[in-house]
């Protein structure tokens, strides 16, 4: 009988409060750059840290990357129209690693190819599959600022100090129907 290797993620602890760490990512079949770039300099505007893995990576390393790295949001983004296949399997993978089960992940951009009619049943799918938040192309960048700057306000001892943190429009971990909600 084979036998069957495992190789545990390092895990380095590290102080989580301050700047978020966020990765940023495209998915295998989206080639398109400019868009992760955008996301990247939006977020460190956001005053948070970005690693950029860039656009046509595959699902082994996105996922590597996350358990090495431990970040502690990945953002996902697509424009090509086809990031709704590529990105289910994705979150799905992820979150059957036990040591990124509660990462938070988001995808945005052009996830699909159907339509506005097609848009509501594919980002329940994605929020089903394990996505935290999905933000589609025409919705703008203020649902998605406000789930960083919730999700940055909600974590570690940072989060603590100081006068409470008044709470978000859109707090990490919404179920769609809110996300949908907070966008109109």
């Amino acid at each position: 009988m084979d036998e069957v290797m495992m190789q545990h993620a390092e895990v380095a602890s590290r102080d989580r409060s301050g700047p978020l760490d966020v990765m940023v990512t495209g998915l295998p079949s989206d080639a398109h750059t400019w868009n992760l770039v955008f996301i990247q300099l939006l977020i460190e505007d956001l005053g948070h840290h970005v690693v950029n893995l860039g656009p046509c990576i595959p699902r082994d390393e996105i996922i590597e990357s996350c358990g090495k790295f431990q970040p502690d949001l990945l953002v996902v983004s697509s424009v090509n129209g086809h990031g709704f296949q590529d990105a289910e399997d994705l979150i799905r993978t992820i979150r059957s690693r036990w040591e990124l089960t509660g990462l938070p992940a988001v995808i945005g951009g052009k996830l699909g190819v159907r339509g506005a009619e097609g848009r509501a049943g594919s980002g329940r799918r994605l929020i089903e599959a394990g996505f935290n938040a999905v933000f589609e192309e025409d919705q703008g960048l203020g649902a998605f600022e406000e789930f960083i700057a919730a999700l940055a306000a909600n974590r570690g001892p940072a989060a603590s100090a100081g006068p409470p943190a008044q709470e978000a429009v859109v707090p990490p971990f919404a179920p769609a129907v809110q996300l949908e909600e907070a966008a109109r």
